[in-house]
């Protein structure tokens, strides 16, 4: 998930240079998380940047509004770059997608003012995590949705997930290798909603601490399958210690979903994803 960084690095275009920003989808199944790996470890970032690289004909790097896991998908990931090369917004779109992998996508290109940044610039992140709630495992939807086949209570999840909004200290939902300084984050809407077979977090927060979101559905589906009460959610919150929550949910059901930013920069507004839901979340 995004660490929050306490300072926004001064940045400034060279000479003849443009600040482009793009709309990004991908399905993160074969990828470890976004940001580049060494060792060969495959990135949505390295994909990205090459495909970029070939049709700006110089190295193209680009920063993105919140890095994602392993396994991670987004249907609204923001990035941008700087370049000295002269393309239509065309050839950034259609081009790119040209060199990029079929799971990975440009979705809209368009010029910005030097002071947007992808990251630094966004005012606050939503995800949703996706849950297929049947008995039978999803064999079309594999890795593209958590699986829990135990009967989950939407009403019991969304108690307890009212505990859990505002500001506070998560540092019982970080992981161990979480690199934040700060645990405080600020949690605005932590929705459960039930859409046929699937049910919904959706969490849109100032921004998220590594796993946060996975270790907050792994606690809510504990709690909803009757493991917990809704009451354990705030006790695991006050206790401030990853040991007192639950196990980590699988990465799969999770997607980046939208990044805000003034409207002054004026980015294109996108439905919230993921796109198999828009018959039950079209809004």
């Amino acid at each position: 998930m995004t660490t929050q960084f306490e300072a926004d690095p001064s940045e400034f275009l060279a000479t003849g240079q443009q600040r482009i920003a793009l709309g990004i989808a991908y399905n993160g199944r074969h990828y470890h998380g976004w940001q580049r790996q060494p060792h060969g470890h495959i990135s949505v970032q390295e994909k990205l940047e090459d495909a970029l690289s070939l049709v700006a004909n110089e190295p193209i790097k680009v920063m993105c509004a919140g890095r994602t896991d392993a396994g991670v998908h987004a249907s609204a990931q923001v990035v941008h770059f700087d370049t000295s090369a002269q393309r239509p917004m065309r050839a950034w779109t259609h081009g790119g997608n040209m060199y990029l992998p079929d799971d990975v996508a440009v979705q809209w290109a368009q010029v910005v003012d030097e002071k947007f940044h992808a990251r630094f610039s966004a005012t606050a992140r939503q995800y949703r995590y996706v849950i297929y709630n049947h008995p039978m495992r999803p064999a079309l939807m594999d890795k593209e949705v958590s699986w829990n086949y135990r009967p989950l209570d939407i009403t019991k999840m969304q108690q307890a997930a009212s505990y859990l909004l505002g500001t506070h200290d998560f540092s019982s939902f970080r992981a161990a290798s979480c690199q934040a300084n700060n645990p405080i984050r600020t949690i605005h809407h932590l929705n459960v909603i039930g859409a046929g077979d699937y049910i919904v977090l959706d969490v849109r927060a100032n921004a998220f601490l590594q796993h946060m979101i996975r270790n907050l559905a792994g606690l809510l589906m504990k709690i909803g399958t009757g493991q917990a009460s809704p009451e354990w959610a705030l006790e695991v919150l006050l206790a401030k210690d990853r040991r007192a929550s639950a196990a980590t949910a699988a990465p799969y059901g999770l997607y980046f979903v939208n990044a805000e930013y003034d409207d002054a920069f004026g980015l294109p507004k996108v439905p919230l994803g993921p796109h198999f839901l828009a018959p039950w979340m079209n809004r």
